[in-house]
């Protein structure tokens, strides 16, 4: 019995893993078939024990198509049936993926990030309005927060304002006069609060009492 023992490294790579090695050798076997009405029979039996391998993908489209190219895959591309759908074609398969495009921006001012920034040029394009001014509002009081994210400290809202000016192309210009952020003490407590920073969980009571016994 321990001589007919086979090891995962001793048996042929698996297509597509996912699917396990009982559904490979249910296809080798059709591969094997030299009736071509029977290899049609049984390639239907195999894609419906694949399709109820795979309940989640009902809903998505073009679902049969996916289960043929599947097993046209793990045939090696060498299966001969009657399939509703054209076999794919390896050398597209075996195609590197087009590199991906990231976008590439280097903000002057990294901790604003770039969804600031965004939100600016968005801005920029309404109308004069109190809509605007309440977004405008908005951001230089979340960007007046990143700042004070970045540097522990406090910051004047004159430095905001210019910031926006200069990231806005001077189209946003505001004054201290005009408008009054958040103190910079009240940020800094809130973000605190948010991340659990700064606040100390006393230890219960009967672990307080046990202690003092001891």
């Amino acid at each position: 019995m321990i001589e007919n023992l086979q090891y995962n490294n001793e048996r042929s790579p698996l297509a597509i893993p996912e699917y396990g090695r009982h559904i490979h050798k249910m296809i080798q076997q059709v591969m094997a078939e030299d009736n071509r009405d029977e290899r049609n029979k049984q390639a239907q039996a195999i894609i419906g024990i694949m399709g109820n391998l795979n309940p989640h993908l009902r809903d998505v489209a073009d679902f049969q198509h996916k289960l043929w190219d599947q097993l046209f895959i793990m045939s090696d591309f060498k299966l001969d049936v009657d399939a509703p759908f054209p076999k794919p074609d390896p050398e597209v398969l075996a195609a590197p993926p087009n590199p991906l495009e990231y976008p590439q921006s280097f903000p002057k001012y990294r901790f604003y990030g770039n969804n600031i920034k965004g939100m600016i040029d968005v801005v920029v394009g309404w109308e004069d309005g109190e809509l605007k001014e309440a977004l405008v509002y908005v951001i230089a009081n979340h960007m007046k927060k990143c700042f004070l994210n970045w540097n522990k400290d406090t910051v004047d809202d004159r430095v905001i304002f210019d910031h926006l000016a200069e990231l806005s192309g001077g189209k946003i210009v505001i004054t201290p006069d005009d408008e009054v952020l958040t103190e910079s003490n009240n940020l800094i407590r809130l973000t605190n609060r948010r991340f659990g920073k700064g606040s100390r969980q006393s230890k219960p009571k009967k672990y307080r009492n046990q202690k003092r016994r001891n």
